[in-house]
């Protein structure tokens, strides 16, 4: 796997290189393959084909994108030390087989792996990943015919961010968060203080790194594991959701919520929650993030200016008083349902 790995970042950075020198010359792309530094490379020949061609395919995508919008930016070297360590190869005849708890990999052979769930449909391709933890993990590929139902929305629910509780919906509901980096903050500190003291690139230096690693995928998984759940049991509950359309980022980086706010994972909750919905033939809404969804009143439509201190929203027409986040929910929702009906 290691092989295939580090030949396909190789195989990217040498294309990448004389793919500079082109443009540098005549300012157009040049059309190269892995195939022809075999040659001059010849552990190159050691490596998955389809891995190499799956990098010039991302390289090529890469400066497509480029010369679609110079904004994107110009595709960067891989370094070894910051990259993700992974590849993709595809399904040629019967070169890729899972069978009896065995994967079978071209230029790896059989190796024994715990698969999470069944493969359903016919695999594409798979890709093996290294992770900063030395962990192996596998993703396949899988295509398969799905008749998803068609669902006539009847219950709606609306979503609005909130910092604290990741989020309080139109019924007054919150998930009540756990806050997993929070709760790993302190062992996460002193195992980067550890780190931070000892020499870089020696035999303990690399040690304690991968002790930092298993810390953050700790994290992640649980956050990841959180957030798949809720976003399941929503999807089951409900026909169309309406959630803000949110830059979390911006948000981020503008507010003193940095922490807080990337450690709720707003942006991964929503993308799961998406696929979970249309897999079952139901809508998720985004709102636009002008909507005065905390300005208005859910009862008589009054809009009033309102500060970020302001925790509960006082109605100057009807008098009514709410909670801020579960009023902005309810006027996401009825928002949500006027796109989703009309």
């Amino acid at each position: 796997m290691l092989i295939n790995i580090h030949c396909a970042r190789a195989v990217y950075n040498i294309m990448l290189e004389a793919k500079i020198k082109h443009y540098e010359e005549s300012e157009e792309m040049l059309h190269n393959t892995p195939a022809q530094y075999k040659e001059e490379y010849p552990w190159l020949k050691e490596a998955d084909s389809l891995a190499l061609a799956n990098a010039q395919l991302n390289l090529d995508s890469a400066f497509s994108n480029f010369f679609r919008d110079k904004n994107v930016g110009f595709p960067k070297f891989k370094s070894k030390h910051k990259c993700a360590w992974r590849y993709t190869t595809n399904v040629v005849g019967r070169n890729i087989t899972l069978e009896d708890g065995y994967l079978k990999l071209p230029k790896v052979g059989k190796v024994r792996i715990k698969q999470h769930r069944p493969t359903e449909g016919k695999i594409k391709s798979v890709t093996v990943e290294l992770t900063a933890s030395r962990k192996v993990n596998v993703s396949i590929l899988c295509e398969q015919e799905v008749d998803i139902p068609i669902v006539e929305p009847k219950e709606f629910l609306g979503l609005d961010y909130s910092s604290p509780c990741l989020y309080i919906d139109s019924n007054g509901n919150e998930p009540d968060y756990p806050k997993f980096f929070r709760q790993a903050e302190k062992r996460l500190a002193r195992e980067q203080r550890k780190l931070s003291k000892m020499k870089s690139r020696s035999n303990n230096w690399y040690k304690q790194k991968r002790k930092v690693a298993v810390c953050h995928e700790k994290i992640a998984n649980q956050r990841k594991d959180f957030l798949h759940k809720l976003s399941k049991e929503l999807s089951d509950n409900y026909d169309v959701i309406g959630i803000e359309d949110l830059n979390m980022r911006a948000m981020s980086q503008g507010l003193k919520l940095g922490k807080a706010t990337m450690d709720n994972g707003w942006g991964m909750f929503t993308t799961f929650l998406d696929y979970k919905l249309e897999r079952q033939g139901k809508k998720m809404v985004k709102v636009d993030k002008w909507f005065p969804s905390t300005k208005t009143c859910h009862e008589c439509g009054k809009t009033k200016p309102m500060k970020l201190n302001d925790r509960e929203y006082v109605c100057p027409n009807c008098g009514m008083v709410f909670d801020r986040d579960w009023n902005a929910a309810i006027n996401i929702r009825e928002e949500a349902k006027r796109i989703a009906i009309s």
